[in-house]
């Protein structure tokens, strides 16, 4: 699909933005690029709190970004990650870029993350059919993936980022060889456990993004005496390289040494060092032997992903979003034919109520996700399984395509397939947005509804239609071979009630004989 689209990746250490033209397939053309070191992360004890002067100098970015893509009369998509995901107090942010910048900040898991950098990568490297092991080392954070033909086959997110480890370790100067060694003893600890999973997973190319590779290897190739160039997609370095290059930053013990290394990014001086050992201790962790550098990375994952979405068929899961709601769902070994008629009825009463609930396509997905997921609680046990439920989808990193607050909203309608209506006492549906919290009374009532026509487990409805009588709302169900359906219907009486109060009508059902 044609058009114009701007991504904007509100990082740890910095805040990007990419204008594109999208053009025919995959391809885009890049109209402008913005970096804006606001460093969100800084200065707040394990980055639990986003400072007001960090919070201020990050939405003054914003507003900018949004004029810059008004030139071009782009779509905004803005993505937060680690400092914004983690901070208590992340809100203020999120609702100042709404409320001032005009834009709307999607937090996105780890994982996530790292499938979008993933997509990013592939624009940008001739990798597609290669088993390619990613690494991207943020501010806050470092995604590590593993991936082969645009599939991720596996990801992890560690909070193990440039400005973390160098608020841990190398604020005091000169820096000791004893801090480089408790660092480096602290990023195997931490690292190892997630390496021995992936590992298993044999790699063809190991894949380095983000601004501190990029920076790295950037100094590698000055370290080799080459003229430093400004498109380094493609750059290959060795891991004697690297060992040499983090040799000299270790003897750069204090900033202004540091400062006269040749290719340095001024504004990266004082976190170039935690970056460099993170990295050091991937390609150890990994056995990298050479690291191929993307200079694409989460923002054009962040474009081709929305240019999908937008050209795509919105009526189902997309693919992505779809394969990893199943892969969920049989990880926790759910009842397929009960999950599959439940979502089935689900859609049938979302499409026949449009009217009545004026929720678009993308709240659809929603619906269909929290069909197939809502009984996975069972997997831990009965007794209060939509509680589980709930926990199970919160928590999950197998749903790829989803940002945090989809998942969240997916989870949450999961969790009032049964039981309790919504309520304001109930913390996690309190701290929704009074939007969100209608959507979930929506969706759930649609689901809790679908839930109980399909009581018995045994799929007897075959299909509904809706017929409306002022506000009174009539379901007509066509049944197998003309079985009987009644305890299908009193659960359904029993169930309707939220259905009822979100969409301000009297719902009765009714069996009809089968028509074929």
């Amino acid at each position: 699909m044609n058009g114009n689209w701007a991504a904007v990746d509100i990082g740890t250490n910095s805040i990007h933005l990419v204008v594109a033209r999208a053009r025919n397939g995959n391809r885009f053309e890049i109209l402008a690029q913005e970096k804006e070191v606001v460093r969100l992360g800084s200065g707040s004890k394990d980055m639990k709190t986003l400072k007001q002067d960090a919070i201020d100098r990050g939405i003054e970015t914003l507003k900018r970004y949004r004029q810059i893509a008004g030139i071009s009369d782009a779509e905004v998509r803005a993505v937060a990650t680690s400092a914004v995901r983690e901070a208590s107090n992340r809100d203020v942010f999120i609702d100042r870029a709404r409320n001032e910048a005009g834009i709307r900040v999607e937090v996105i898991s780890g994982f996530e993350e790292a499938r979008l950098i993933y997509l990013g990568v592939l624009q940008a490297l001739p990798i597609f059919d290669k088993q390619t092991l990613l690494v991207d080392i943020g501010g806050g954070s470092s995604e590590f993936l593993v991936g082969r033909r645009g599939q991720v086959l596996s990801a992890s997110s560690l909070k193990l980022g440039a400005i973390r480890i160098t608020d841990r370790f190398f604020r005091a100067e000169p820096v000791s060889g004893r801090k480089i060694q408790q660092c480096r003893d602290y990023l195997k600890f931490y690292m190892n456990p997630m390496a021995r999973s992936l590992r298993k997973l044999k790699q063809e190319v190991a894949v380095g993004s983000s601004g501190t590779i990029l920076n790295l290897a950037q100094m590698i190739q000055i370290q080799r005496g080459a003229d430093p160039t400004r498109q380094m997609s493609n750059f290959n370095f060795s891991s004697s390289e690297l060992s040499e290059l983090v040799k000299k930053l270790i003897r750069a013990d204090t900033l202004k040494k540091r400062q006269k290394i040749a290719g340095l990014d001024p504004k990266r001086v004082d976190i170039i060092l935690g970056g460099a050992l993170i990295l050091q201790q991937a390609f150890a962790e990994f056995q990298i032997a050479s690291m191929t550098v993307s200079g694409f990375a989460l923002r054009e994952g962040v474009i081709l992903d929305s240019m999908h979405k937008a050209g795509g068929d919105h009526l189902h899961l997309t693919d992505i979003r779809y394969r990893g709601v199943v892969h969920l769902a049989q990880a926790c070994d759910y009842e397929k034919e009960h999950a599959d008629q439940v979502a089935r009825l689900s859609l049938q009463l979302f499409d026949q109520l449009r009217d009545l609930h004026g929720l678009s396509d993308e709240h659809r997905e929603y619906l269909e996700a929290a069909a197939i997921l809502h009984n996975v609680g069972l997997f831990i046990s009965h007794a209060q399984h939509h509680h589980h439920s709930y926990y199970i989808i919160r928590n999950s990193e197998y749903l790829t395509g989803f940002t945090d607050r989809e998942i969240e909203l997916i989870a949450q309608v999961a969790r009032y397939h049964r039981k309790s209506n919504p309520k304001l006492k109930h913390g996690e549906f309190a701290r929704l947005k009074g939007d969100d919290r209608q959507i979930v009374r929506k969706l759930a009532g649609i689901l809790r509804v679908a839930d109980g026509l399909n009581r018995t487990h045994a799929s007897l409805v075959r299909c509904l239609w809706c017929e409306r009588g002022g506000s009174n709302l009539t379901v007509h169900l066509e049944t197998v071979d003309r079985r009987e359906v009644t305890l299908e219907i009193y659960t359904a009486e029993s169930r309707k009630d939220l259905l009822e109060q979100s969409l301000g009508v009297k719902v009765r059902f009714v069996a009809e004989s089968d028509r074929q």
